[in-house]
């Protein structure tokens, strides 16, 4: 299809914020896309491939800054002197292709395809030369594009599409579209079949053809990530009785991060639950699973943590989430950080999938299929009871381990892929912690210069997707590097970690695309007029980096409001 009618998809269905009435537009957009368009199905959200590809664009806005020069023909410093009047790199190709000269544009007609074959090769290129190639590819989509197409590429390029839609638009519009009554059950059916594959294409292909019976040749399969099951939170060990039932399975909340294993034969693989393969950091969890876990082929989902070699003593998270992100000094950091695996239910076994067998079934399955093997593969320390009291003595154990708390679990519940479920709680001390997004920051001055020093934190609104600011933060990050400690994060580490995500600069002031999840501790809950959340964080401060958690997994503005509400109120500030 010619990427125009694609471009004046994006400008329509930016032109409403009403969920309904983009739904509506995505799903006459959808009712006439050819079946051999597939594949525009990834660019809606702003991908060249499925969720589950590790293949992203990656286009830096310096790069794509040198790309809209090339292409139209104008200094380098006219793109950054518009950026910082626009703040959007997408609006300025928009604007800067307009003016030039019908005559000195070299176009061909763009197509999908062409824009995808382009985009696609950028994550193939290594090595020497590899800037330039990059460049030649981008130019030679902006020369041919007119304004409106241009705005678009640009935005797509540096991964900031600014059109609101999320995965749950399409899968309504793709009900809307296809079925003369999109009742919750066809709904339900088609988020089961994305839940599974983390493929929109794929389940395109199927829901076309009005065929919802179809969905269910959509399975799991080992060595495709898979999208894992969240807990809600509860306040209490009463409260989460209550809400899952007696009796139930309650299980440690370990304070570490989520790994999910996947075997089939000699293959081995770990994603995060962000979907990232990270089987190159974790050597010796392949060992683990090959010694200790009977069966040819199976995913595991479990949390990985980290212990103190000689002590034998647990490490908080921070201490150990660069295992997740560094892919050298593997050997050196396997024995400096050691981590255990706490495997707590399985999603497949001998080429059968366990999502809709009972907890029971599978948790009994676990302790069958794995030879525990303490601080390296064990069953997730669990109890099976109804009684308030023994549960109680559980979680404080729980705690003098050093863990975050405890899970409750539903016996007869099923395991839901992508899913934040009412059958699984997770109950945890009054600790006040928030894992939020940064979206905004401010440079530093003194010897905070050229640092972003101040930081604007924002949690999800899950009915718009949209980031919510909830306050600033400056403490808890370190003046001087932290490669010898290796525990938390500098000034200036942070700055560079967010320097490729900004996406407009206004003095010292800049935007910056939701994309680094952090966790901080905080005093207290207030409302604010100053923050379009509606509450700010007293005295935030920061924790960890959560390079585990997707902006998608950040708490969300029905968590801020429960914590507000939970919250020991202080007779001085209200």
């Amino acid at each position: 299809m010619k990427y125009q009618q694609l471009a004046e998809f994006y400008n329509e269905a930016s032109s409403t914020t009403k969920r309904l009435e983009k739904t509506a537009i995505l799903a006459k957009f959808l009712k006439n896309l050819d079946e051999k368009d597939r594949d525009v199905l990834y660019l809606l959200l702003g991908d060249i491939y499925p969720e589950y590809d590790e293949r992203k664009i990656g286009i830096s806005n310096q790069l794509a800054i040198k790309a809209i020069s090339k292409a139209i023909g104008v200094d380098e410093k006219t793109v950054v002197h518009e950026w910082k009047e626009i703040g959007d790199l997408g609006k300025v190709a928009e604007k800067l292709t307009a003016k030039k000269k019908q005559a000195t544009l070299h176009r061909h007609v763009l197509t999908t395809e062409k824009v995808l074959e382009n985009l696609r090769k950028l994550p193939e290129l290594e090595g020497k030369g590899t800037v330039g190639k990059k460049l030649a590819l981008i130019t030679e989509l902006l020369t041919s594009a007119p304004p409106l197409e241009a705005l678009y590429l640009v935005r797509t390029i540096i991964g900031d599409l600014r059109i609101g839609l999320k995965e749950s638009t399409i899968r309504d519009a793709m009900a809307v579209a296809f079925f003369s009554d999109p009742e919750k059950e066809n709904l339900k059916k088609i988020q089961d079949a994305i839940d599974k594959s983390n493929d929109l294409a794929a389940v395109f292909d199927i829901v076309r053809d009005g065929k919802i019976s179809e969905l269910e040749k959509i399975h799991l399969q080992v060595g495709k990530p898979v999208k894992v099951m969240l807990a809600q939170k509860a306040e209490n060990i009463h409260e989460a009785f209550e809400t899952v039932g007696k009796p139930c399975a309650i299980e440690y909340k370990y304070d570490g991060f989520r790994l999910v294993i996947h075997k089939k034969g000699n293959q081995i693989t770990l994603f995060t639950r962000r979907l990232e393969n990270v089987t190159k950091q974790f050597p010796e969890v392949i060992d683990y699973t090959k010694k200790y876990v009977k069966g040819d082929s199976f995913i595991l989902d479990s949390e990985a943590v980290g212990f103190d070699r000689k002590t034998k003593e647990y490490r908080p998270f921070q201490e150990i989430s660069q295992r997740i992100r560094r892919k050298y000094d593997i050997e050196k950091l396997q024995e400096e950080l050691p981590v255990e695996i706490n495997v707590f239910d399985i999603l497949y076994y001998e080429g059968k999938s366990l999502l809709n067998e009972p907890f029971e079934k599978r948790t009994a399955l676990i302790k069958n299929v794995i030879s525990g093997h303490p601080y390296k593969i064990i069953h997730a320390k669990q109890i099976i009871t109804s009684d308030e009291k023994k549960a109680g003595e559980f979680y404080k154990k729980a705690l003098r381990d050093r863990q975050e708390g405890v899970m409750f679990k539903n016996l007869k519940k099923e395991y839901q892929p992508g899913s934040r479920v009412g059958h699984m709680l997770k109950v945890k001390p009054e600790t006040r912690d928030l894992d939020l997004v940064i979206t905004g920051a401010e440079y530093g001055t003194g010897k905070r210069h050229g640092w972003l020093s101040s930081f604007i934190l924002s949690c999800k609104d899950e009915k718009t997707g949209k980031f919510l600011e909830i306050g600033k933060m400056g403490t808890g990050i370190k003046e001087k590097s932290t490669e010898e400690s290796k525990i938390g994060i500098s000034f200036k580490e942070l700055t560079e970690k967010l320097k490729p995500y900004i996406i407009e600069e206004k003095g010292k002031s800049v935007k910056i695309k939701p994309k680094i999840v952090i966790s901080v501790n905080y005093q207290e809950i207030q409302h604010s007029p100053n923050y379009n959340s509606g509450f700010a964080l007293r005295f935030p401060r920061f924790t960890a980096l959560r390079p585990d958690k997707s902006p998608s997994d950040a708490s969300t503005l029905e968590d801020v409001k429960k914590d507000f509400k939970s919250q020991k109120r202080s007779w001085r500030y209200g």
